[in-house]
């Protein structure tokens, strides 16, 4: 019997270590951008035990496809991947525990514990980051269409710069030649410098070809009308006009740059391989350095090849990033991208969505939450007051009714903890509201196990049995009842991982965890304490009433 409690305590010792040791906390080796731009490896002491949303505070967002804004062919197989592309982005945001996860057909929750920055968050999830290269209007065919688009403007009783309230100034653009007619002289009227058009009174030329700057104080309004329909049959066949990323100041005067760009992407982000922000030791302007793959940086340098000297656009969701910058000689893998006014933080955000993807599809925000930390706190207070207060109620309620043989069963039930806690660590189980739920109730079933070991001794001792014989029978007649209990309730928890969300699961796999710490325990530990106990006296006298 000596050998047999011997190898008990030396793996119930093993046991308790190992639990111990998982709860520790350790230093974890992360590699982030520094503020100089460059990756860095640092160490960072984490707890492998975390709190989630509910106990720290943190984001919430709740995310569907936009279906108004284009019919999606797929919505279930874009749905499938906006989740993959959301994740890896949501990795590299920088929160310790994030969770997405697909809740039902349409919806896609992500859970930021610890984000305390809403606009920051919702900007890395939502932003579709379709990358697109694009040369400039290097021949001016746009700008040769101007007259022909202020006429179909007159005859559409749309009100020149003047009436409209705008700048009244005769746009730099605006060339001796733009005044020949069109071929179609019934929808061109010539131009007379002193009176300008409706749209040539609002643009000025750029300081590169395929630049038009419009103030921005019309800036809808101009937008409204380059996206009229008869106006957009004006734009030359292979041009797209985009606007600028942001507003561009010259003296007092703030102007929206508008792009006459080639319809054609010499590339896209499809080909990207990787991207890191940094800031440009000339400028100081934030930028994103990005690599192309090995097929993508063939075909890079081949139109660049093809395009020295001309200027090329950078265009990101449909707006374009900065001044297009002027190729100067054939780029193959790797380039950059100025963002202007743009924060290194910012830029770092776009390098992570670059190096995620585009998404397949637009999506918007149908529910977004923010828990405060103060939440939290009083979450962590209440919930650690519950546990408390019902611990020592169980320990006076054991101990008072069973006194000796239930002083054995609450250290087994501290073991108990320790195992349970040391399980969910070593799982790197994110701990919140439902999760303590969940421990609570398997504390109850381990007492209840307890319960019926220590009923089913006194029956046996009632037989006047030995002590010892009474502990085997009692441990080995109330094992079926014991183990049909905690099959049951794991089987139940175990449809409850598979078929529920967030904190369901978290409540599920609390309850498996604690429910397999409070078996062990019940059988294998409380056994052990009786088993040393025998050795030393009788426990008649512990279990007469």
């Amino acid at each position: 019997m000596l050998s047999s409690i011997r190898n008990r305590l030396i793996l119930i010792a093993l046991l308790a270590a190992g639990s111990v040791w998982s709860l520790l906390p350790r230093d974890v080796s992360v590699r982030r951008l520094g503020a100089d731009g460059r990756m860095r490896d640092s160490v960072e002491r984490r707890t492998p035990l975390k709190r989630g949303l509910d106990l720290q505070g943190g984001i919430r967002l709740a995310l569907e496809i936009d279906q108004s804004k284009g019919v999606v062919p797929d919505p279930e197989d874009a749905l499938g991947r906006a989740l993959e592309i959301i994740r890896q982005r949501i990795n590299e945001f920088g929160v310790s525990e994030p969770s997405v996860q697909q809740v039902g057909d349409n919806r896609i929750v992500v859970e930021l514990a610890g984000e305390t920055d809403p606009a920051r968050a919702k900007s890395v999830v939502q932003r579709s980051a379709f990358l697109e290269f694009r040369i400039t209007d290097m021949q001016g065919q746009f700008r040769d269409a101007i007259p022909r688009i202020d006429a179909v403007l007159r005859r559409a009783g749309v009100a020149g710069p003047a009436a409209a309230g705008a700048v009244s100034a005769v746009s730099q653009l605006l060339q001796a030649d733009t005044a020949q007619p069109a071929e179609d002289s019934t929808q061109v009227d010539s131009l007379d410098l002193n009176t300008p058009g409706v749209l040539s009174g609002l643009l000025y030329q750029g300081s590169v070809e395929g630049e038009y700057l419009v103030p921005e104080e019309r800036y809808l309004f101009v937008d409204s009308l380059i996206h009229l329909p008869d106006v957009q049959r004006e734009v030359p066949r292979g041009l797209e006009l985009f606007w600028g990323a942001e507003a561009r100041s010259q003296g007092a005067t703030s102007y929206r740059p508008l792009y006459a760009v080639d319809r054609r992407a010499i590339i896209t982000g499809d080909q990207l391989s990787d991207a890191s922000a940094t800031i440009d030791q000339l400028t100081q302007g934030a930028i994103v350095i990005f690599q192309l793959t090995r097929a993508g940086g063939r075909r890079f340098g081949r139109e660049t090849g093809q395009h020295v000297n001309d200027n090329m656009a950078i265009i990101l969701d449909g707006r374009v990033q900065g001044t297009p910058p002027v190729i100067q000689q054939q780029i193959n893998r790797r380039g950059q991208i100025e963002l202007g006014n743009a924060n290194l933080q910012q830029a770092r955000d776009l390098a992570l969505i670059l190096r995620a993807g585009a998404l397949p599809a637009p999506l918007v925000i149908v529910e977004e939450r923010t828990v405060g930390p103060n939440l939290g706190h009083d979450s962590i207070t209440q919930g650690t007051r519950a546990i408390v207060v019902g611990a020592i109620l169980v320990v006076l309620i054991v101990v008072g009714y069973y006194r000796f043989a239930g002083l054995l069963a609450v250290g087994a039930l501290g073991m108990y903890a320790l195992f349970t806690f040391g399980g969910l660590a070593l799982f790197e189980f994110t701990l919140t509201l439902p999760g303590l739920a969940g421990f609570v109730l398997s504390v109850g079933m381990a007492v209840d196990a307890n319960v019926l070991i220590f009923e089913r001794i006194r029956e046996e001792l009632a037989q006047n049995k030995t002590p010892r014989g009474a502990v085997d029978a009692g441990f080995e007649h109330a094992m079926p009842a014991i183990i049909d209990s905690n099959i049951t309730t794991v089987m139940t928890a175990l449809f409850l991982f598979q078929f529920g969300t967030g904190p369901v699961r978290g409540f599920a796999l609390t309850l498996i965890t604690g429910i397999v710490a409070s078996f062990i325990t019940a059988v294998f530990v409380t056994r052990t304490f009786f088993l040393i106990w025998l050795q030393r006296r009788s426990l008649e006298k512990e279990f007469a009433l």
